[in-house]
């Protein structure tokens, strides 16, 4: 995490010595277009996207740490393991297998109606049991789950 800051910090930095070039050469022409303007300008469109870049490459961390974050937050209310937990709601708690085999029953889903198939998604609405249906044609599923999230029978 430190690295992507630095790095931001970086591109930050160039990007505003860019622009102070650019300033300082327009002024030092009189607003005239010269080649020395022209060169600044170009050096600030590529630092500008540099900086863009180290923004973009920013936000997909902390969009991973968020989504971590949240992944942990949602297993210890599952599970009863938070101290907020869902127990304490009358909520009774689900095992953390449980609730990793209905997290991929999901995943499938969603790449069968990413790549378009509209089997899998009837499937289970139709009231399928998940196997062997749409939902694991891309490769090895969730084998023996049944994507209706019917009550676990082990609680």
């Amino acid at each position: 995490m430190e690295s992507t800051i630095e790095s931001l910090n970086a591109a930050y930095q160039d990007f505003i010595s860019a622009a102070t070039v650019v300033l300082e050469s327009r002024q030092s022409s009189g607003g005239e277009e010269t080649p020395a303007t022209a060169t600044a300008l170009e050096s600030f469109k590529q630092k500008w996207e540099l900086f863009r870049v180290a923004c973009d490459q920013a936000e997909e961390l902390v969009e991973s740490v968020r989504q971590r974050i949240g992944s942990e937050c949602l297993v210890d209310e599952a599970t009863g393991g938070g101290a907020s937990g869902a127990a304490s709601q009358g909520i009774p708690p689900i095992s953390a297998v449980r609730l990793e085999q209905m997290s991929k029953a999901v995943r499938w889903l969603v790449i069968d109606l990413q790549h378009g198939s509209g089997g899998a998604a009837g499937g289970v609405a139709g009231g399928g049991a998940g196997h062997g249906g749409g939902a694991h044609s891309h490769g090895p599923g969730p084998t023996g789950f049944d994507a209706r999230f019917t009550e676990d029978g082990a609680q």
